[in-house]
């Protein structure tokens, strides 16, 4: 089961990704534990003050839409 949750993530944040790209960032997928899918933004996202909302309001809600399971999105440093 965890090892589908995050494939499934990986494969999410792979459509996701060439938006974070254009604008010089990435994530990294971290962790999936319990629900709780832990990334780290990377390039420019790492230090952008709209990380948060890219976070929250893109990769979170795609994350929530597309993979049963996902209750949370955090951000790790």
């Amino acid at each position: 089961m965890a090892e589908q949750m995050l494939e499934q993530v990986q494969d999410v944040l792979d459509k996701l990704r060439p938006f974070l790209l254009r604008d010089g960032g990435d994530c990294e997928l971290v962790d999936v534990e319990d629900g709780i899918v832990k990334l780290r933004l990377l390039g420019a996202c790492g230090s952008c003050p709209s990380s948060t909302i890219t976070l929250k309001a893109g990769i979170e809600r795609a994350l929530l839409e597309e993979v049963p399971g996902v209750v949370e999105v955090e951000q790790v440093f």
